[in-house]
């Protein structure tokens, strides 16, 4: 699996988020709670990253 998209973050990605304003992004699991409460956003947990969400 791929390290997240934030900066400086090493955590796996675990979610797609679709940001309408921006570039789709591969996020871990605490960035995507964090910025899927943006409106419009759309997270999508990412094939096999099932045993990440904690």
């Amino acid at each position: 699996m791929a390290d997240c998209s934030e900066p400086d973050c090493e955590n796996v990605a675990a979610v797609r988020l679709y940001v309408p304003w921006d570039a789709d992004r591969d996020v871990c699991t605490a960035h995507a709670r964090a910025l899927v409460q943006q409106d419009g956003v759309v997270a999508e947990p990412l094939d096999g990253a099932e045993d990440d969400w904690a």
